[in-house]
């Protein structure tokens, strides 16, 4: 028993540094909604969609949540996004 508590930590510190040395490559988008025009930062990281289904894609794929926020921004100034 002991020896399997053993390989099952050895294990858990294996992927957790394994996790840890492998880049983070997160990238984001704006999602606009249909309805409200209120355009919302995506994490493409996600492995799911928005929902409900009433949004579109509203702009190109950044590599860094500051980018998306700055191109939130923009959007916000010239009138593409209420909110």
């Amino acid at each position: 028993m002991r020896r399997i508590s053993l390989l099952c930590a050895a294990a858990g510190l294996a992927v957790t540094a394994f996790m840890a040395a492998s880049p983070a490559e997160a990238s984001y988008h704006l999602i606009r909604w249909q309805d409200t025009g209120f355009c919302q930062i995506w994490d493409e990281s996600i492995p799911t969609t928005p929902w409900p289904a009433g949004y579109h894609r509203a702009s190109a794929s950044m590599p860094t949540f500051l980018d998306a926020l700055a191109a939130k921004d923009a959007a916000l100034k010239n009138g593409h996004c209420t909110w």
